[in-house]
């Protein structure tokens, strides 16, 4: 199933707050030798729900990390979160990089690497247990984390989609 429920967000209604993922000096070799550039990944979010990515490029550092923000203003996405952690456990897949969420019960935290750390600290998730697998490259490992939000569906939803009551969802 391919993002039934992402809902799209405008960045000018909400507060955001942005956190930088990884900076990369990249090289591009030409005639007259090299050229030095950054490319910047930034995960934003309101801490309640949304969240959105973008990655900006530039010959200076703090320019790529403006660029990475406007880009991910332009991204946001609504995530579903039941009493701060996951509804659900789930995959998600980019590239090389696998992760899986687990729900946690209060008080456990947010057990996940660095840049599934950013991106369910952005989403405003506070009980976690994650794992990734694969690639450890930051743009992929954030991408397919943003695959296993997007994909989330709480109780209300799956009940609103098979047309049936809540109780039927939980008994069967």
């Amino acid at each position: 199933m391919a993002n039934v429920n992402v809902r799209r967000v405008k960045s000018s209604d909400i507060e955001l707050k942005d956190r930088l993922v990884a900076i990369q000096r990249v090289t591009k070799v030409t005639k007259g030798g090299r050229t030095f550039s950054f490319s910047a990944i930034v995960v934003v979010g309101n801490e309640k729900g949304v969240v959105g990515y973008g990655l900006g490029k530039a010959k200076e550092v703090t320019d790529a990390i403006t660029k990475a923000i406007d880009d991910g203003k332009k991204n946001l996405v609504k995530v579903c979160i039941v009493n701060g952690t996951v509804p659900h456990a789930i995959v998600g897949k980019f590239g090389g990089s696998k992760v899986f969420l687990k729900p946690a019960s209060h008080g456990t935290g947010v057990i996940a690497g660095g840049a599934m750390r950013a991106v369910l600290e952005s989403v405003g998730v506070t009980d976690v247990l994650a794992k990734s697998k694969g690639s450890s490259n930051p743009h992929n490992v954030v991408k397919a984390t943003m695959d296993a939000l997007m994909n989330m569906r709480d109780a209300l939803t799956v009940a609103q989609q098979r047309g049936v009551t809540m109780e039927k969802v939980f008994n069967g």
